[in-house]
């Protein structure tokens, strides 16, 4: 089993080299352990950069399961710092145009993108497989270019898409998969909340550390799965 494992930054994810360098072997890029073989692929921050190294990556590798990765801004306070939660749905939340009297239209009510052109379902990316996984909370996500940061913006963005988080590059890397038909997930582990910027209340070594216990807990349960099970034919200890 092939698992690919992509980030937007390296230090998302260092926990998780770290401990795959102390418990994996490594061949070329891969690491490997039984069955199991784990790429990791560092994309840049941002939709662009992403579907680039996504792109790239899939035209020659064709993953059993590739997950994203990385911290998020939550709106609300359902969620708290340091929760780790499934992505099952995302959409680009800032590609359009804003009218004169300041309201946003994005681009399929622009009809620029039909709203059920494949793989959009009303202008919204759906994992359908990640909806039945209960390993970790479901959320709906959308991805922007910049982050909100304003009151004005936050509420306008909630009404419009009612989101759970946001990040910079999920809807990217949930196109990606779904047009080469690839099986993903996106988890997504509570950096701050998304209000009147504050850098003072986030907290990024608490998400950054309960991502990747989740992601070493998902490594060690997936390859229990991949072990061969016993011969029915061996004797018992």
């Amino acid at each position: 089993m092939t698992i690919l494992f992509t980030a937007a930054t390296a230090f998302e994810i260092e926990p998780l080299k770290k401990w795959l360098d102390q418990n994996f072997g490594r061949k070329g890029k891969s690491y490997l352990k039984g069955r199991l073989e784990i790429q990791l692929l560092i994309t840049g921050v941002g939709a662009t950069m992403t579907a680039y190294q996504l792109g790239r990556f899939f035209l020659q590798n064709k993953p059993d399961l590739s997950i994203n990765v990385g911290v998020a801004g939550a709106f609300g306070t359902d969620l708290k710092i340091g929760d780790v939660v499934n992505v099952i749905a995302d959409r680009f939340a800032d590609l359009g145009v804003e009218e004169a009297d300041g309201s946003f239209t994005d681009v399929h009510q622009m009809g620029l993108i039909p709203g059920m052109e494949p793989p959009f379902q009303n202008g919204i990316l759906y994992n359908l497989s990640a909806m039945e996984n209960d390993f970790l909370p479901k959320v709906n996500g959308i991805t922007v270019n910049k982050v909100h940061g304003t009151a004005s913006s936050i509420t306008a963005i909630e009404n419009k898409y009612t989101p759970e988080i946001e990040t910079m590059e999920g809807a990217a890397f949930f196109y990606a998969c779904l047009m080469e038909e690839l099986k993903f997930l996106q988890i997504r582990s509570i950096s701050n909340y998304v209000e009147p910027r504050n850098k003072d209340n986030w907290d990024l070594p608490l998400a950054i550390a309960q991502l990747n216990t989740t992601l070493t807990e998902l490594i060690t349960s997936l390859l229990e799965m991949a072990s061969p099970s016993p011969s029915a034919n061996s004797a018992p200890a």
